[in-house]
């Protein structure tokens, strides 16, 4: 079967996307990027699950409409901070210039 192999890059895809968001400690880029990243590994999840079951397919597309949507609003918080601040990095906002 090969949902077992899907199911696998997915779960790989999670623990990449996890591994570079607790090692990103200074640019909200690579955070929202690794973000990205955990959120299409459980996509594959998803999808791997659904066409295995033979459920609907409108999960798989409600799914990535949340996603697309949370990269959106990262993407204007991202444009929002670095009109205000100068820079991506996460030590402007801990220092109150936001």
């Amino acid at each position: 079967m090969w949902f077992f192999p899907v199911m696998g890059v997915g779960v790989i895809g999670v623990l990449v996307g996890s591994v570079c968001l607790v090692s990103q400690r200074k640019s909200l880029f690579g955070i929202l990027l690794s973000m990205e990243i955990f959120t299409l590994g459980v996509y594959i999840m998803v999808f791997s699950s659904v066409c295995y079951q033979g459920w609907l397919s409108s999960v798989c597309l409600i799914f990535l409409t949340f996603g697309v949507c949370e990269a959106a609003l990262s993407l204007s918080v991202l444009v929002s901070l670095i009109r205000s601040v100068g820079s991506d990095y996460v030590g402007g906002l801990v220092l109150g210039h936001f």
